[in-house]
């Protein structure tokens, strides 16, 4: 809560110009995290075959947490383009988007440095499921911090971190379509040498 009438004046003032000219990039990003989300139901397809174990286990420490990136860079790009919205409400909104996110991440990081029965995952998983969306995570609360105190560059932090988050998400996205792919085609690999 703001205590002084120039902190709280200053806030009023920041309703919603910090954004302007921004519309664009943010129902672009917006668009494209929910399309991309849609897209994962596609790939949730490929596992129709799979054993339930195997994948119970890879939608928690994989699907979801990438679905969940994409769910953060729409609801982040909604609330920036909600009308009359303040920024100290924005950026309560983004901060507690980004600690969801962030402890996707975390869960992530956990699940795949201890893997259980058997499974083995591949040395990058941890770094490009877990760390580096933490990371971003961390970046974006950051960015929304600066945000609720007006600092001029925290949109375009903000606008960075999106983008980043888009990108790794749609790269986590792709790395699982090209696991599982062949698996649900009942590829088992590369045929044996012949001696």
């Amino acid at each position: 809560m703001l205590t002084s009438g120039a902190s709280a004046a200053s806030h009023e003032e920041g309703r919603g110009c910090v954004f302007e000219g921004w519309g664009d990039f943010f129902f672009l990003m917006g668009s494209a995290g929910g399309g991309l989300i849609g897209l994962l139901f596609v790939v949730v397809t490929l596992t129709a075959n799979a054993e339930r174990s195997q994948v119970q286990r890879g939608q928690g420490l994989y699907l979801t947490p990438t679905a969940g990136h994409f769910g953060v860079v729409l609801t982040i790009s909604a609330v920036a383009l909600v009308p009359r919205l303040a920024i100290v409400e924005r950026a309560d909104v983004f901060t507690a988007v980004a600690l969801v996110g962030l402890a996707l991440a975390l869960r992530a990081c956990i699940g795949i440095g201890a893997p259980k029965g058997g499974m083995s995952a591949h040395w990058s998983d941890f770094w490009l499921y877990g760390a580096a969306p933490a990371a971003l995570y961390l970046g974006l609360a950051g960015a929304a911090l600066a945000l609720w105190s007006l600092e001029p560059w925290a949109v375009h932090a903000l606008a960075a971190f999106l983008i980043a988050l888009l990108l790794l998400a749609i790269r986590n996205a792709w790395d699982l379509v090209t696991w599982m792919a062949p698996k649900a085609a009942g590829v088992a690999g590369p045929p044996a040498q012949k001696e």
